[in-house]
């Protein structure tokens, strides 16, 4: 084999390979809490009531934060008319939405069989078996998405906090 079709060969290889890398995804570099919520698919509703409840900037300050995120799904789960009434509520919606956030860094790693006070003041039961881990009756299905001010584990469940 001559060397102009060796290079010719590596250079279609080498251009055959740099194309395929461009259409891979990137590695983003992590973002705040509320960023992160928001750039991810599967917690597009659980978004848009941070934003409704103006809780967006609080997601965003130093932390460190945990948040257990009610994936889309969890959503669809809960009566109309709580949706409703939560919607119509704004203190309320608040209050159920920082149910799901806990001050402090919590991965999955470090989640006991334990209680932990969420920031609306309520008590949340966490448990861990191996790599299972539950917030109250609610399952990760997705762990440790890290952010630059904390963490955020998507739940398959929305909690309600316990009446006041």
């Amino acid at each position: 084999m001559s060397l102009s079709k060796l290079s010719r060969r590596t250079i279609f290889v080498a251009a055959a390979v740099i194309a395929g890398l461009s259409g891979c995804a990137t590695v983003s570099q992590p973002t705040n809490v509320a960023d992160t919520i928001a750039r991810t698919p599967s917690l597009s509703t659980l978004n848009s009531l941070v934003v409704k409840a103006g809780l967006s900037d609080a997601l965003k300050a130093a932390g460190p934060l945990t948040v257990f995120a009610p994936n889309n799904d969890a959503f669809k789960a809960v009566p109309a008319k709580t949706l409703d009434e939560l919607a119509a509520n704004p203190e309320k919606l608040k209050a159920v939405l920082t149910y799901h956030v806990v001050a402090g860094k919590l991965t999955s790693a470090d989640i006991k069989n334990s209680n932990i006070k969420s920031l609306n003041g309520a008590t949340l039961a966490v448990a861990k078996a191996g790599t299972f881990v539950t917030v109250e009756n609610a399952a990760v299905t997705e762990a440790d998405m890290a952010a630059t001010n904390g963490v955020v584990h998507v739940v398959d469940t929305v909690l309600l906090p316990p009446a006041k």
